[in-house]
């Protein structure tokens, strides 16, 4: 039998939105029934993650996160997905607090670049991702190299994701591009889309099998988790 799909959503609403339509299209399904049941939480007032993790604001967003989790449980989820990846820095407490089981969207991406075999990654991530550390733990414990745009890039990476994405604007791919050349010039052999917004890039455009997107990667796991085989 299918499981049943919790989301924790919002984080922006528009990488949720974009998370459904991957399921959706990864599922392996020639009808509307054999899709897979998937109750979403899309709760943007959630506090911001970035902001909390770098000291910018006093709103904690894990007590929130926790609160979604508990009303998935209810609903009687087999599987919960955070579309967000700064959002993993409270992966612990919420693993505590929750019974139902979160999928990791950073392991479950090493485990895809140690199939690749890839010795050096670069990471376009916030900074609240870059300053948790959260890619530098789970890559170093696997013995993967990596690297981050230098500080102009950097600049560049959150603005594509706060200024264009988040709201609503064109993308300045020159900036994208930019902070790409950047991370090749450190040797990185493939590079992470490390904020699920970044995947609308992906999405709009033809960018080269160089970039791995995270948000995929969590879809497909889904998919093979909960779809009825």
């Amino acid at each position: 039998m299918a499981k049943r799909l919790g989301i924790i959503g919002g984080l922006g609403p528009m990488a949720t939105a974009y998370f459904m339509e991957l399921i959706i299209k990864m599922t392996d399904a020639k009808t509307d029934q054999q899709h897979l049941e998937m109750i979403i939480y899309n709760i943007p007032s959630i506090p911001d993650r970035t902001n909390f993790i770098l000291g910018k604001s006093e709103e904690n967003p894990c007590p929130s996160l926790i609160a979604i989790g508990k009303k998935l449980e209810k609903e009687q989820t087999d599987y919960i997905a955070i579309p967000c990846i700064t959002a993993h820095f409270f992966y612990s407490d919420l693993e505590k607090n929750i019974s139902v089981p979160i999928i990791h969207i950073i392991r479950e991406t090493i485990s895809e670049i140690k199939e690749k075999k890839v010795k050096k990654v670069g990471i376009m991530a916030t900074n609240g991702t870059i300053e948790a550390a959260l890619f530098q733990q789970e890559l170093g414990d696997n013995q993967i190299e990596y690297c981050f745009p230098d500080k102009k890039n950097q600049e560049y990476v959150m603005d594509l994701i706060y200024r264009n994405i988040k709201a609503g604007q064109p993308i300045e791919y020159n900036k994208f591009e930019s902070v790409t050349e950047n991370l090749k010039a450190q040797g990185a052999e493939i590079i992470l889309l490390g904020c699920t917004e970044l995947s609308f890039i992906k999405k709009e455009k033809k960018i080269g099998k160089e970039f791995l997107d995270m948000l995929e990667v969590l879809a497909k796991k889904v998919v093979l988790l909960c779809q009825e085989l």
